[in-house]
């Protein structure tokens, strides 16, 4: 099963995206207050999150939300990560051709092992599928968890085109305030004007630091799962098969970096 790892590099791009803007305002002035608004974050949020809820169900939507803080913790994919299920499936091929694939069950069962992936090939392996038709099947599988995931990556991206538009209507609600008091106290025209710039201001970096980085993440994550789970498919097809493993190591190097290429002559 893929591990998640805190990403402490996505929490300073927060954090120093967060942080241009702040020096930048106390340095630009003293009353740096004035760019603090509840009522702009509520009428961007609130509007944004109504909308997306019309457009999706709300179980994705939710779900969508929950991945906002998922990407301080994504899957981690490595070289290493790589290898290391490579290895594993070279050991089981071993077993298969000595023992037979009854005995690569019962160590998958025994290790608990629940990788969606494995469990399925394991499944089909076990029913007398293998080769093409093995591959077929588990590309199948890959696409429709990819698919199903995307889900949260597209919802966010649509959340970034939102946030900038409801920006624009809290624009015309301040516009619209900032115009009724111009009869009466000109006092009261800075609040209706501080509404309505800070609503635009908030859309957009909500939009541009927030939902847009963390769809764009999701997807990224989503594609390095999906290449780690097409290497760990072409390692069972040839299990299947019961290739050699210096066979299963040749054509899983073709995918990782060389400087992670599995030897398996300097196995002991």
């Amino acid at each position: 099963m893929v591990k998640r790892i805190f990403s402490l590099w996505t929490f300073l791009g927060i954090v120093f995206g967060v942080g241009l803007f702040v020096v930048a305002i106390i340095n630009s002035t003293e009353n740096y207050m004035i760019f603090v608004s509840l009522n702009s974050v509520i009428m961007v949020l609130g509007g944004t999150f109504a909308a997306t809820m019309i457009s999706y169900h709300a179980k994705y939507v939710m779900r969508s939300v929950l991945s906002l803080f998922g990407i301080f913790f994504p899957q981690h994919i490595s070289s290493k990560k790589l290898t290391q299920d490579a290895l594993s499936v070279i050991e089981w091929s071993k077993i298969n051709n000595k023992e037979g694939f009854k005995a690569v069950e019962n160590i998958i069962e025994t290790q608990k092992i629940t990788d969606p992936i494995i469990q399925y090939s394991k499944d089909l392996i076990s029913t007398g599928v293998k080769g093409s038709q093995l591959r077929l099947l588990i590309e199948d599988l890959i696409e429709s968890i990819v698919e199903r995931q995307m889900i949260d990556a597209n919802i966010l991206q649509t959340m970034a085109g939102f946030a900038p538009g409801f920006g624009m209507i809290g624009t015309l609600i301040g516009l619209i305030i900032m115009l009724d008091n111009m009869g009466g106290d000109i006092a009261n025209v800075g609040p209706g004007l501080a509404l309505a710039l800070l609503t635009t201001l908030y859309g957009v970096i909500f939009a541009q630091l927030i939902f847009k980085p963390a769809a764009e993440k999701v997807r990224q994550t989503l594609e390095m799962v999906r290449y780690r789970n097409i290497i760990l498919m072409e390692s069972l097809v040839l299990l299947s098969e019961g290739k050699p493993s210096f066979e299963i190591q040749d054509q899983v190097n073709r995918f990782i970096p060389p400087d992670s290429w599995i030897d398996l002559t300097k196995k002991d």
